[in-house]
């Protein structure tokens, strides 16, 4: 009978649990806002600069922050050519 008990509470215990949110950072975006609400926090990342943020989070409990994950854009290397000399 323990053992049901136990059990029970167990799984009564597991199911009440608040499950935890995962928070992404895009990639695609250089500037992100923390955002702190009554719901707790979060992250936005879908500013392109930092006044743009700044104008979002004016008036919020926010702020502005760069995102580590920002794949920045590759700029293509100037392709060198070997030169060979001409043989007449």
């Amino acid at each position: 009978m323990r053992i049901l008990a136990l059990a029970i509470l167990t799984i009564a215990t597991v199911s009440a649990a608040p499950s935890a949110r995962a928070q992404t950072y895009s990639p695609d975006y250089p500037v992100c806002l923390h955002v702190v609400s009554i719901d707790g926090e979060y992250i936005e990342c879908g500013y392109t600069s930092l006044a743009q943020c700044a104008q979002s989070a004016s008036g919020r409990a926010a702020w502005c922050v760069t995102n580590p994950y920002f794949a920045r854009a590759q700029v293509p290397r100037e392709r060198r050519y070997r030169r060979h000399p001409r043989v007449y």
